[in-house]
């Protein structure tokens, strides 16, 4: 088994400053950890249209979305051969950018690899850029780990230093706002460095057990008889 540790930064903010900036500091802080690699994603310019939920996806058995050719065909093959996923999005009203939910909603071509353990093992943390200090950063941490929540992810906190993520107070002063804010900064490094070191503790772990473990019991069934049987239960309800 292929041991080497890839984590994936995702920027989801359409203009060019801090949440790039934090991303990139916090994929810098993972490569802390012998062994991992990074990849870095700007959503800044890209053509990402709306998932519309039109299931062809999933009734083709693609990875991909086959209705919109968008930039969003260059980010499947990426996620889904990542170990860890570092989400960071400056605060729109109080929630993610319009830029990373579309991210997010269109990563539904790879949900099927939820039930094949591909998720379970993958690792996410997110981070937070707001213009107030208290401007809607927890609420968009939440909205963001809860995506994790809805895969299946293993999602890791900075700890007594950034509970549910890293939380960053920009004072509307772009990347140099983002840097003047040591604690904003200190929590940002941290999600990065535990992101990159439960992925590889995982990775390092499923590859010297003695004994494989099936998908179905990684995505939190007892056997692949139960998994199918919830399934074929949720299809047909």
């Amino acid at each position: 088994m292929n041991t080497q540790v890839k984590i994936v930064g995702v920027s989801g903010s359409p203009r060019k400053g801090s949440t790039q900036y934090c991303v990139q500091e916090a994929l810098l802080a993972a490569t802390e950890i012998s062994g991992i690699s990074t990849e870095f994603i700007d959503l800044r310019g890209k053509e990402i249209h709306p998932c519309i939920h039109c299931n062809r996806c999933i009734q083709k058995q693609l990875d991909y979305c086959p209705v919109f050719a968008d930039n969003m065909r260059d980010y499947y093959n990426i996620i889904l051969h990542s170990d860890g996923l570092i989400l960071g999005s400056p605060v729109y009203q109080m929630s993610p950018t319009a830029q990373i939910q579309a991210f997010i909603n269109r990563l539904r071509p790879l949900g099927h690899y939820i039930t094949k353990g591909y998720w379970s093992t993958k690792v996410g943390g997110a981070i937070a850029v707001g213009g107030m200090r208290n401007g809607g950063q927890e609420t968009t941490l939440e909205s963001l780990n809860n995506f994790f929540f809805s895969t299946g992810m293993i999602v890791v906190s900075g700890g007594i230093f950034a509970y549910n993520g890293a939380a960053v107070w920009s004072n509307d002063k772009k990347e140099r706002g983002a840097r003047e804010d040591k604690v904003g900064m200190d929590s940002v490094r941290v999600i990065g460095r535990r992101v990159g070191l439960i992925a590889k503790i995982l990775k390092i772990g499923l590859a010297n057990l003695t004994e494989p473990i099936e998908g179905a019991i990684l995505a939190g069934f007892s056997n692949q008889n139960e998994l199918e049987q919830k399934i074929k239960e949720f299809i047909h309800r």
